[in-house]
């Protein structure tokens, strides 16, 4: 059995936590990230080396990284990075295309990157094997409550292992969801069980260009291809799709009403690193500051270094109405966190405002940033921890702690670790324009333009 791990999803019902170019499966909860407890689950039913992840570009390095923390290395060929996000159909045929190159017929369950899932659900997972022979096969929650930011499955005729599939249900209002949950429907996990042969076979049927587009061995246009969800597109038309009930902890973690109710509480039912007085129900999340909430219930307080967030926990999945706001006018706060990862390390700007910024830069043992220049600033960098090896036009030299140098505008340079700890440097940029575009770039392993 393979693993495919679906990893490009961006999460805007958790921001401020959870942004653009850091979305919420690579935030780490308790000391893991939910991308590397999925990739964990992925090994123990494949191995290491039978798991294939669908990502972007902006995240392509997280997933490697991430991998790589875990004590892995992820085949070239088994990282499938979308040029442009057509949603899940188009990437589980990608995905089931290379398995059927690589090694012939075989069944490979899909995990969405961003979920919970209990550790019990993978000998589950295995007993529905030879049901994928002949169908798709989804798995289904049995709810706990009539939640309506999740859709539902209507299971029907009873086979050896599951039901056929008698309807889907899109997320409804809380009404229709109480009566989803009387009839026994199930929560739709956004997880299946898929043979390479049934899903081209059902896919030739139901959606013949995508069909022609994955079948053969060379990538497909992608750009060409329709967004369409495997849902909308291949299982509610066949005929031939089965749902499997996995008795586990499940949660998608897709609000905060979801992260409260996963994380410990205390006698009043709070959470967070908060003092609470005459307060009920409310999740704090605030690195480094010190709260208190006095006299307030079912509140939702989440500070980040760039932004705030305050909402009854009732009215969580506003959250995306926000983030929709701002993307209206073009604010990068839903894009960036202040600490930005890169193939290199990652920075964190520390303080900005007018002609200057200032960043605390980390680079990883053994990496190095492009070879680039900017046309509109200058750059003052201090070793604070670790060894420096600084390329300024053409001549390197070592800097240590505690030394520095100056790159002017328009001068080629280029920053590289070659020591065995993080390199730490204090970048000071001065100039009338700051933004990441003016870089130049004219070397770099990681093929960036």
């Amino acid at each position: 059995m393979k693993s495919i791990i679906l990893a490009g999803g961006v999460g805007t019902r958790l921001w401020p936590l959870s942004r653009e170019y850091y979305p919420k499966q690579f935030i780490q909860f308790d000391g893991q990230s939910l991308f590397q407890k999925t990739c964990e689950r992925a090994i123990i039913l494949s191995g290491p080396q039978g798991i294939y992840v669908v990502t972007n570009e902006i995240h392509r390095y997280l997933v490697i990284n991430q991998i790589e923390e875990l004590g892995y290395h992820l085949p070239d060929d088994h990282l499938l990075v979308e040029p442009v996000g057509k949603n899940t159909l188009p990437a589980i045929a990608w995905a089931l295309q290379r398995i059927r190159k690589n090694d012939g017929s075989e069944t490979a369950v899909v995990f969405p990157s961003d979920h919970v899932l209990g550790a019990d659900a993978l000998d589950q997972i295995r007993c529905a094997e030879p049901l994928a022979e002949d169908c798709l096969v989804t798995f289904g929650i049995r709810p706990d409550s009539p939640h309506t930011g999740y859709g539902y499955i209507k299971p029907g005729k009873a086979l050896e292992i599951g039901n056929r599939v008698d309807e889907f249900k899109e997320k409804p209002d809380e009404k229709t969801a109480a009566r989803y949950v009387q009839k026994g429907y199930l929560w739709n996990s956004g997880i299946f069980l898929l043979s390479t042969e049934c899903f081209f076979s059902e896919l030739e049927r139901y959606q013949p260009a995508l069909f022609q587009a994955f079948n053969s061995e060379m990538s497909p246009d992608y750009a060409s291809l329709p967004a369409i969800s495997i849902d909308y597109g291949l299982l509610e038309h066949s005929q031939n799709v089965a749902v499997v009930p996995l008795a586990t902890e499940w949660s998608d973690l897709g609000t905060f009403k979801a992260l409260y109710d996963h994380e410990e509480h205390d006698a009043s039912g709070n959470v967070g690193n908060a003092e609470f007085i005459g307060s009920q129900g409310n999740y704090v999340k605030a690195q480094g500051k010190h709260v208190g909430l006095i006299g307030v219930n079912n509140l939702v307080v989440v500070d980040t270094a760039d932004a705030l967030l305050v909402c009854d926990k009732n009215n969580a999945e506003q959250v995306k109405e926000l983030v929709g706001r701002y993307n209206a006018t073009g604010d990068p706060v839903t894009r960036f966190n202040r600490q930005v990862h890169r193939p290199w390390g990652s920075y964190t700007i520390l303080e900005e405002g007018g002609p200057y910024k200032i960043k605390r830069v980390t680079v990883k043992p053994g990496e190095k940033l492009s070879l680039q220049l900017h046309h509109h600033r200058s750059e003052h960098w201090v070793v604070v921890r670790g060894t420096a090896e600084v390329e300024l036009n053409g001549e390197t030299r070592l800097l240590r702690k505690g030394e520095s140098t100056y790159v002017h505008s328009g001068m080629l340079h280029r920053l590289r670790n070659p020591g065995v700890i993080p390199l730490e440097v204090i970048e000071v940029q001065l100039g009338e324009y700051l933004e990441e575009d003016d870089i130049v770039r004219f070397d770099d392993q990681y093929g960036r333009k």
